[in-house]
């Protein structure tokens, strides 16, 4: 397993639980405002942790923490990912994972074999929009989509998320949005924040130059709208993070 680092406590990214967070590398996306860009782009780069000293930490503090949280870069390009979860489940920990959804053949056998406790998967854009919101101008949308049907089918927890700025999201990508995913139990607004390592900053300059300068983040008000949009537009659960309530 390849893993670039982990947070050893974190109350945020595991709902609900006490959780330490391990970050993997390499990405199927190339959505210019991942605030993981040199994890995506350049994970050989990154400072590697062996999976000895990660099982070693966790052995230690299984009994302070609740659970994992796996995230990226794409996790489910782990192609050990099955055995890492494995070993995790083992030490009687929960086990959260984040994906984009472009290997549903993996969420499947993850969900099949009772590998994942918590699925958080992102919906990027409506379906219109998905390759410029992704930086994959014609991208085949049918592994996002097997994905969604997969998780709506209830068989484990997930959560669906988007996270919204300018220029990519405006009404029109929410009420897409609505009209694709509108069954979902859960679904997530998160507030854009620059972490100062987003993946358009590591394109080579002719690429970058397809992008503004900057992404901007809206409103906590614009925020609550497209909330309430898509909460009109019949969804069930919508909740926005990252603002001060």
């Amino acid at each position: 397993m390849e893993i670039h680092g982990f947070n050893k406590t974190t109350l945020l990214d595991y709902p609900e639980h006490v959780a330490c967070t391990v970050f993997t590398g390499h990405c199927n996306m190339r959505c210019p405002f991942c605030h993981n860009g040199d994890l995506v782009l350049m994970p050989g780069g990154q400072p590697a942790v062996s999976e000895e000293e990660f099982f070693a930490f966790l052995n230690k503090r299984k009994n302070v923490l609740e659970g994992v949280a796996i995230t990226g870069g794409e996790p489910t390009l782990q192609k050990d990912l099955p055995v890492f979860i494995a070993k995790i489940k083992e030490t009687g920990l929960l086990v959260k994972l984040d994906s984009n959804g472009m290997k549903p053949e993996i969420l499947r056998t993850l969900i099949e074999e009772k590998l994942v406790d918590y699925l958080a998967m992102d919906i990027k854009s409506d379906k219109a929009h998905y390759g410029e919101c992704t930086g994959l101008p014609g991208i085949d949308l049918k592994p996002v989509e097997e994905s969604v049907s997969l998780l709506m089918e209830n068989r484990v927890p997930y959560e669906f998320r988007t996270t919204v700025l300018k220029p990519f999201h405006n009404r029109e990508t929410f009420e897409g949005i609505a009209d694709w995913i509108g069954g979902c139990e859960r679904y997530f607004l998160q507030s854009y924040v620059d972490s100062h390592r987003i993946l358009r900053d590591f394109l080579p300059d002719e690429e970058k130059a397809k992008y503004p300068a900057e992404f901007t983040a809206y409103t906590p008000e614009e925020m609550k709208e497209f909330e309430m949009l898509l909460l009109n537009r019949g969804m069930k659960s919508v909740h926005v993070r990252g603002i001060a309530e």
